[in-house]
């Protein structure tokens, strides 16, 4: 089997294995704030670091699925906008991870002290100290990247899926009685099957 024609299957497995790392990260403790105060440390998930984290991993793992019975205009489409959502996220992880977090872990500090603005903010936070939970999303970034690529290059190869979901399939000649199945059938493609 050739890689054009494992291209669907590579895919889906892909966007699916993404968007449920991107889920699964969300839940998890992103960032660890320890206070300047000596109280307890601050454990702020990745839903509340990165706030588009779950949307967009629910948006991968919808884009998962669909693409499973997509047509081809709709494949390239899936696959642009996948692309386009694995650099942001990857983008907006590396920040959080390479940059001063104080915005990132502002709201669930206020959330927890009940000090809001960002001197206070600031003189509460001693330091913030990442998990390994933003690197495993960062590996989610670049499967999706990858799925998305390989979407991009072989998407015209893709057999047409989805063909049971369509309407406008031809009439279909019946040599014998109608069953109920088949009304049903000829139902969902608009025409009367009492006629």
């Amino acid at each position: 089997m050739s890689f054009a024609k494992r291209g669907r299957s590579l895919s889906v497995s892909g966007f699916l294995l993404a968007g449920a790392i991107g889920i699964i990260s969300s839940t998890q403790t992103w960032l660890t704030v320890e206070r300047a105060d000596a109280g307890e440390a601050i454990l702020v998930p990745g839903a509340s670091a990165l706030v588009l984290l779950a949307p967009l991993s629910l948006a991968v793992l919808a884009l998962g699925a669909a693409l499973a019975i997509a047509g081809k205009a709709v494949r390239l489409v899936f696959g642009v906008v996948a692309a386009v959502t694995a650099l942001f996220l990857g983008w907006s992880t590396i920040q959080l991870l390479l940059g001063e977090p104080l915005d990132a872990v502002a709201a669930t500090v206020t959330e927890v002290t009940g000090l809001a603005g960002g001197v206070a903010t600031h003189e509460i936070v001693a330091s913030i100290v990442p998990s390994a939970w933003p690197y495993i999303a960062l590996v989610g970034w670049v499967i999706l990247l990858a799925a998305s690529i390989v979407v991009l290059t072989t998407w015209r190869g893709w057999k047409a899926g989805g063909r049971r979901y369509r309407t406008d399939q031809a009439d279909v000649p019946h040599d014998g009685p109608v069953d109920a199945v088949d009304s049903w059938d000829e139902l969902s493609r608009g025409t009367d099957p009492t006629r």
